[in-house]
């Protein structure tokens, strides 16, 4: 079970995100979904500890992870991965390298920046990279791929390091449809075979109603309604999203 229970954070007087609540039962994709502004991924970095919040609870597995501090705050940023807009892939190293750089919160010495992996993690990251069909441009230069494959580049990071569950931050956005249908398959794909919890960040609702099970759309926020994707109402769409 995860739980969000009353989560806010504030900027000044600035509300990013407000009194936010919603669970999830069981592994599925659930899409938080609302236009720019609307704190959707304030809230995700939140949840990933990436921002602290002003107050609430965020409870995985029985524990508090807003309390976590230090080497356990590092441990739950492994097992709640999170694949950011823009990437964050460092364009001049390899893919192979920038795989492995998901792993350097399992360290806690000095050698891993200096790309001392043990082979056993490199392995695991080569796998990685199979899974997502490019192992064939491991030791390409990143800044040399198309934003596809940085998509799947970005994935295989995340995977290496095997979360519990995966946050993705408008994965559709900036890349062709073919692209994007693409992308999406793959995550209903890893969904199923590792059996995953999914928060995506969508503004683009027929990309989210492809892939999400569940919504919780956000406005100024706040959680202003949630269901079943299938369900959701064209009001709804028509008000707070993108088509």
């Amino acid at each position: 079970m995860f739980s969000v229970s009353n989560v806010s954070k504030h900027f000044g007087e600035v509300r990013a995100v407000d009194d936010a609540s919603f669970s999830i039962a069981e592994p599925q994709m659930v899409g938080i979904i609302g236009r720019s502004g609307a704190g959707k991924s304030t809230l995700l970095r939140v949840l990933n500890r990436l921002a602290d919040a002003t107050s609430g609870e965020v409870c995985f597995e029985g524990e508090d992870i807003l309390s976590f501090k230090g080497a356990r705050q590092r441990e739950w940023q492994s097992n709640c991965a999170m694949i950011f807009q823009q990437f964050n892939l460092v364009p001049r190293l390899d893919v192979l390298t920038n795989v492995l750089l998901g792993r350097l919160n399992k360290h806690r010495t000095i050698p891993s920046l200096f790309k001392l992996f043990s082979a056993k993690e490199r392995l695991d990251a080569l796998m990685a990279l199979d899974r997502l069909g490019i192992s064939a441009i491991a030791l390409q230069r990143v800044e040399t791929l198309s934003g596809g494959q940085q998509q799947r580049v970005a994935i295989a990071r995340a995977l290496v390091i095997s979360p519990k569950i995966l946050i993705l931050d408008e994965p559709s956005e900036g890349l062709q449809p073919s692209i994007v249908k693409e992308i999406g398959d793959l995550i209903l794909e890893l969904i199923s075979s590792d059996n995953l919890t999914v928060l995506l960040v969508e503004q683009k609702i027929s990309f989210a109603k492809r892939v999400a099970n569940e919504f919780r759309l956000m406005e100024k926020g706040r959680i202003v309604s949630s269901g079943l994707m299938s369900n959701m109402a064209e009001d709804l769409i028509k008000k707070h999203l993108l088509v």
